[in-house]
């Protein structure tokens, strides 16, 4: 992995969990999930191509919590990775703006 990559990850685990700040929770600490929308198991996902999620709403909630207990049930009560995706490239770049050097 190289130092960009890490220092991205970094940002976007700092952020916390999406889905709670987006349902107005509270901070909660981040996962980071990897989005593979149209690659194979076996392809490596780009460290860009993510978003912070909580263990529930990653991998512990169950079905319709985590999104690795069912995709299409999480994007319909969450939004979808993609969405979620652009939401985290705009607030990577508005919290690298407040960071004087990234």
């Amino acid at each position: 992995m190289k130092k960009a990559e890490r220092l991205y990850l970094g940002d976007v685990a700092s952020m916390g969990c999406v889905v709670c700040r987006n349902c107005e929770w509270g901070e909660s600490p981040a996962e980071i999930h990897h989005i593979r929308n149209g690659q194979g198991m076996s392809q490596r996902a780009s460290h860009y191509e993510v978003i912070p999620l909580c263990p529930a709403h990653h991998r512990t909630g169950g079905y319709g919590i985590a999104i690795h207990a069912g995709q299409e049930e999480w994007e319909a009560a969450w939004g979808t990775e993609r969405t979620l995706l652009d939401q985290t490239i705009d607030d990577v770049k508005s919290l690298r703006g407040q960071i004087i050097g990234r």
